[in-house]
């Protein structure tokens, strides 16, 4: 018992102090009494040995708190890892945020894809990025507002779609059970989709080569492309692929789907009257 009070480092802590302490103090005296008798100033030898006597007592006492002050490095060092595992989703935030100044893959009010989500850019902060959810078959805003944590900017792909703003290659499909021929009726469908595109064909074009200097590679348009083809159930397929303004993208297929169903119907009953006559 005796013994664990006299290793305590409190108490050899205090001893060191006051021999310090003490050793300081004769110091002094000694330095003083020597430049009162040989009239010499030894102010500087005797701050030299304070010196050294603080640079001795500062190791000591590290020396005697060694273990306390390494397990109070261990709970400093346990208590930030603590802190970085609660806070490890903000901190990967701030992370994105500054991953997207620096990269600067869209700006406010592009049309971007990211993950799943499409959308308008609205707002970033060090937290979130806000978009404007955006329709893609529509081209349309579906009204909501998606929030998206920056750190799923740095694991998720992003697609700048700020092109597609203005102008869009837009596909769709019409799909039909009927079998018979439909081939003489493509070179109609396809002057009437050349038709519908013919106003803005020009503006189109200047833009189908800026994008195409921009992206350094070919890309379909400005005219209008129309597939036949099957299903994999074997059922007729038409695809249309058009180069056209974002806004005008549903009319044009609007209108080219009712002129495929006028053309299809009149084929389809010009082949029963042939039918029935054979």
């Amino acid at each position: 018992m005796i013994k664990d009070i006299l290793l305590h480092p409190v108490l050899i802590s205090v001893v060191v102090l006051t021999i310090a302490f003490s050793l300081k103090v004769l110091v002094d005296k000694l330095a003083r009494y020597r430049a009162e008798k040989k009239e010499k100033d030894t102010r500087y030898i005797a701050h030299n040995i304070k010196h050294f006597i603080n640079f001795t007592m500062v190791l000591l006492l590290l020396f005697i708190w060694s273990t306390e002050i390494q397990n109070f490095a261990l709970s400093i060092a346990a208590f930030a890892v603590a802190i970085v595992l609660a806070t490890r989703e903000f901190i990967q935030c701030v992370i994105g945020f500054f991953y997207l100044v620096t990269t600067r893959p869209f700006r406010i009010g592009d049309w971007v894809q990211v993950g799943e989500y499409y959308g308008e850019v609205a707002e970033t902060n060090w937290i979130k990025t806000t978009l404007h959810e955006i329709d893609m078959r529509t081209y349309q805003f579906s009204r909501k507002t998606i929030f998206i944590p920056n750190n799923k900017l740095i694991t998720s792909p992003i697609k700048n779609l700020n092109f597609v703003k203005r102008f869009a290659t837009h596909h769709f499909n019409i799909v039909r059970k009927d079998s018979f021929n439909p081939y003489p009726i493509y070179e109609t469908l396809s002057n009437k989709a050349k038709h519908y595109c013919e106003e803005f064909e020009e503006v189109a074009s200047r833009y189908n080569s800026i994008i195409e200097r921009k992206l350094d590679a070919k890309i379909s348009g400005p005219e209008p492309e129309i597939h036949f083809g099957t299903t994999e159930l074997g059922e007729f397929r038409a695809s249309f692929t058009l180069f056209c303004p974002t806004d005008k993208a549903l009319e044009i297929e609007h209108k080219l789907t009712e002129c495929f169903m006028e053309l299809w119907y009149s084929e389809a009953t010009k082949s029963d009257v042939q039918s029935k006559i054979t």
